[in-house]
């Protein structure tokens, strides 16, 4: 009984997913169910009911649940587990999400069977399937649900975004897009001036047909209102072939005969003839469509429709442009030619009145004159023979494709740079030089690198004029490499390294660089390099100028500060140590002598000592009387001397018996030799030599 009433209890909770929702929910198609069952990674996906209101469980298959209440549905599945599965304390199952399973067929770029969220609509449906296919009739599309057909227009939906224009959805539901009557027998690609060219009308019957001189002839739908000037303006106008004063007009079996040129000079819509469906607009050829009379004007080159036009009172440029059919892709519209018939020539630059140029002006044209479209230059060898010296601009040096390029004063520096293709990976941007074929100008450099790098301001860019030649310098060699690359380097825009560096020679500066930089292309200082006297003569300057620096300094403090502003043009000299005494003054200089191992001259300051000058020169050597080191004060007061015992100090580290030492002072190590006692025993060896030899005389 207790064991009854566990699984009722487990059954109960089982169940509380579902009544947490709405109990009378019906299952159907596209429905997704969440149902757990721990320790079953198999029941961590969703399942959703397929069009035939089934879903398939693991180990169990097929269970139909369309039609059934989130209740049976439960109990449905329960039981179908319970054959396969022992535990079923922790199943439970909840509704995660209502979806629609609509099939979309016809002219769409995926037909099949989509699923769409609940509240999706026609127009989503279409998405889902990949969109519509060009030559689809959007008018007449049909949804199908069961037997029920119903016939609605997608197209009206398009122009007004009525949502109640479209039926509902619902699962099961068919969806199928018609196409096009004009497609044929065979299925070919649309595109929509294909459509227009070919007429829109789905039903002869009830629409227009209009054929002769017209752009676009065709079967056109009839809208209730229309004209005969609307029914032309469908077919895009007339051809200029056209005889606009013997138009035919045939509605409901009756010929009328229409004059456009009088039409549109009165305006009288009684000279209008009825327009109804299935009525016929047939516009005949002009017998003389081109006269050579005094009121005819030519157009030629690159326009559409070339040849003669009648010139009236009131024509102007553009209206004998546009009956020409206007330019075409290759027509070059800054450098159109109007021919006067008197023999002047005027240049009319089209594109910058497009671009409401206010300096740019139409010129008037009148019968007689000639209008010369010409075709747009191409990028390419050839070229160069179709463009005169005066608007062209040559292009030379490290560009991906020098060579001479027509110019537009409304082109910049930098269009004519990127037209070349840019520059190489090896070119000097800091050395452009602007060669002006005005003499006054001469030449000009610009700096492309820094206005790049610093974002300079566009009324910066070089002013160009047509004759004018770009050179773009190479970036120098390694001079280490071959020393006559050097003269592809301006010495202007060069640094001179000499002395203890790894690759002394001329290296190329900009503002962008600085010392540590050039120091760095010559491979750095050497081991012998004395960097405390490092001297730049400054050459560009108004006087002779040397600064000095001590690079060691620099990097034991980082004091920015050091390091002297180099210019190109600067000279940069590191000397080695062995050398201070041909390079220092004596006042800035310690001379070191007597019995040490590298006596010498040596550059010194504040903050070293004797100890530290000691040790720069090797150390005394093993004959020197290292307790009475003698120190010659010359740089401050009276000179004086004093005695240092470096014996005693080695004993006994007391700092303050070290003399201070600046530059300009003496320090002399004395030799053992030097010593009283030493002299002594010396004068003691020169007595027994002479007793010696007293002794040795006697005896013989």
């Amino acid at each position: 009984m207790t064991r009854l009433f566990a699984l009722l209890c487990v059954g109960w909770m089982g169940l509380l997913p579902v009544m947490a929702q709405d109990q009378e929910t019906i299952l159907r198609a596209g429905d997704q169910l969440a149902i757990e069952l721990a320790g079953e990674e198999a029941f961590d996906q969703p399942f959703q009911l397929d069009s035939s209101g089934r879903i398939f469980l693991p180990e169990v298959g097929p269970v139909k649940l369309s039609g059934k209440s989130l209740t049976s549905a439960q109990q449905a599945i329960r039981l179908a587990l319970s054959t396969h599965y022992r535990s079923l304390d922790s199943f439970s199952m909840r509704l995660m999400e209502r979806q629609l399973i609509v099939s979309v067929l016809g002219y769409v770029e995926t037909p099949g069977e989509q699923r769409l969220p609940e509240t999706a609509n026609v127009q989503l449906a279409i998405n889902q399937a990949g969109g519509l296919i060009p030559g689809a009739q959007l008018d007449k599309m049909q949804l199908r649900r069961g037997e029920q057909v119903t016939v609605f227009d997608y197209k009206a939906y398009l122009d007004f975004g009525d949502p109640s224009l479209l039926p509902p959805l619902q699962t099961g539901d068919i969806l199928f897009i018609p196409a096009s009557p004009l497609m044929g027998n065979v299925k070919v690609d649309f595109d929509a001036r294909t459509l227009v060219a070919a007429g829109d009308a789905s039903d002869r019957e009830s629409a227009l047909t209009l054929f002769g001189e017209v752009r676009n002839p065709g079967t056109f739908s009839y809208e209730a209102g229309m004209g005969v000037v609307d029914a032309l303006m469908r077919a895009e106008g007339v051809t200029r072939y056209a005889d606009v004063t013997q138009i035919r007009v045939i509605t409901n079996g009756q010929p009328h005969r229409f004059d456009l040129k009088t039409y549109l000079d009165q305006g009288e819509d009684a000279n209008a003839p009825p327009l109804g469906p299935g009525s016929m607009v047939y516009v005949p050829i002009q017998v003389d469509v081109v006269s050579t009379g005094s009121r005819t004007l030519y157009i030629m080159g690159e326009v559409q429709d070339p040849g003669a036009y009648e010139a009236g009172e009131r024509v102007t440029f553009m209206d004998i442009l546009a009956n020409a059919g206007g330019p075409t892709r290759f027509a070059n519209t800054r450098q159109i030619r109007l021919i006067r018939a008197g023999g002047e020539v005027l240049e009319v630059d089209l594109q910058a009145y497009t671009e409401t140029d206010k300096s740019a002006r139409l010129p008037p044209v009148a019968p007689g004159d000639v209008i010369l479209v010409p075709e747009k230059i191409e990028v390419e060898q050839a070229s160069w023979l179709k463009i005169p010296s005066e608007r062209a601009i040559k292009v030379v040096g490290a560009v991906k494709s020098p060579g001479r390029f027509e110019w537009d004063d409304a082109m910049s520096f930098l269009d004519l740079l990127a037209h070349a293709g840019g520059p190489e990976h090896d070119a000097d941007l800091t050395q452009i030089e602007i060669l002006h074929q005005d003499g006054e100008k001469g030449k000009t450099r610009f700096d492309l690198d820094r206005f790049i790098k610093q974002g300079g301001r566009f009324d910066q860019l070089p002013v160009l004029s047509g004759g004018d030649t770009v050179v773009v310098n190479e970036l120098p060699w390694d001079p280490t490499d071959n020393k006559s690359t050097w003269v592809r380097q301006s010495p202007e825009s060069s640094i001179y390294v000499f002395g203890e560096v790894g690759s002394p020679g001329r290296y190329a500066f900009n503002a962008q660089l600085s010392l540590l930089d050039i120091l760095s292309a010559a491979d750095g200082p050497s081991d012998d390099a004395d960097l405390s006297q490092i001297r730049i003569t400054h050459r560009n300057e108004a006087g002779a100028r040397v600064s000095k620096l001590d690079l060691a300094l620099y990097f034991e403090t980082g004091d920015e500060t050091l390091l002297p502003v180099v210019k190109p043009g600067d000279s940069i000299y590191i000397p080695a140590r062995d050398r201070q005494w041909l390079e220092q003054p004596a006042d800035q200089v310690v001379r070191l002598m007597g019995s040490v191992n590298k006596p010498g001259r040596y550059s010194f300051n504040d903050s070293m000592t004797v100890l530290d000058l000691l040790a720069e020169a090797g150390g005394p050597k093993e004959t020197a009387l290292i307790e009475r080191i003698i120190v010659v004060q010359h740089s401050c007061c009276e000179p004086q001397a004093r005695i240092f015992d470096l014996e005693a100090f080695v004993t006994d580290p007391r700092y303050d018996r070290v003399p201070v030492l600046r530059p300009g002072d003496t320090v002399y190590v004395p030799d053992e030799s030097q010593s009283n006692w030493r002299q002594f025993m010396d004068g003691v060896k020169d007595a027994l030599a002479i007793v010696t030899l007293a002794v040795l005389g006697a005896a013989i």
